[in-house]
């Protein structure tokens, strides 16, 4: 849990209690350590909660304290906003909503005034072409979390299909292009997967060993080698 979302919580628990509320059962209550509770307790009161008590007594919060508001300049709204249109228009659509509810509840905290800045249309990201979208990224992200195998159909630029395991390491979009970094075992070694050449995908239960952020290391280690070689020789192949 992020410490945000902690300090929000320990608001909501104080709130909760009309007398004096021990450390040891915040603590446990929130999952932490008697420690974090009494740095957090320390933060609340820096942020300008009043907050009465010490350690050994318990802890009260006096009414009228509110977290304050986000703060965003005019120009990191639009960010976030072109981030959230592009993400809508260019991923799949499990991100696309994870993006416009980001923006709902960014649009829920910040000041009213400004608000119309996440609702400008100041911006515009064209949708992806339909032949990227065949492929469901949403099953590719999962395996990148759980770090499970995918057996693919691949058909390489010579029309030759092939059957391939891949480790899934990292997505990526360029210009109208979708692609899946991953290890190849089949080629025994790292390779980029056009997603539009992806014809079908399977998911395997079995996990690939390592860490996937340990493999992105080695994947970087190795194009920045291969793009270091004269005439692009060695750059990265399906």
């Amino acid at each position: 849990m992020s410490k945000s979302n902690r300090l929000f919580d320990l608001m909501q628990t104080l709130r909760r209690h009309q007398r004096p509320v021990p450390g040891p059962e915040l603590a446990r209550e929130a999952g932490v350590s008697l420690r974090t509770i009494y740095r957090d307790i320390a933060a609340l009161q820096a942020l300008g909660a009043q907050i009465d008590g010490e350690p050994g007594f318990g802890y009260v919060l006096k009414p009228g304290f509110l977290l304050p508001p986000l703060m965003f300049s005019e120009e990191e709204l639009h960010a976030l906003t072109l981030g959230a249109q592009w993400v809508s228009r260019q991923t799949d659509a499990g991100l696309a909503m994870a993006a416009q509810n980001a923006i709902g509840k960014i649009g829920a905290v910040v000041p009213v005034e400004l608000r119309p800045a996440l609702h400008e249309n100041a911006f515009h990201v064209g949708r992806a072409p339909a032949k990227a979208g065949d492929l469901d990224l949403g099953i590719v992200r999962r395996a990148m979390r759980e770090q499970r195998k995918l057996r693919i159909s691949y058909r390489d630029p010579n029309d030759l299909d092939s059957q391939r395991i891949i480790w899934p390491i990292m997505l990526g979009f360029v210009q109208t292009n979708r692609f899946i970094a991953g290890w190849c075992e089949l080629r025994h070694d790292f390779r980029l997967f056009r997603a539009d050449r992806i014809t079908h995908v399977e998911w395997q239960e079995e996990r690939y060993p390592g860490r996937r952020r340990d493999l992105v290391k080695q994947w970087r280690t190795k194009v920045d080698a291969e793009n270091a070689k004269p005439s692009g020789i060695g750059k990265p192949r399906a």
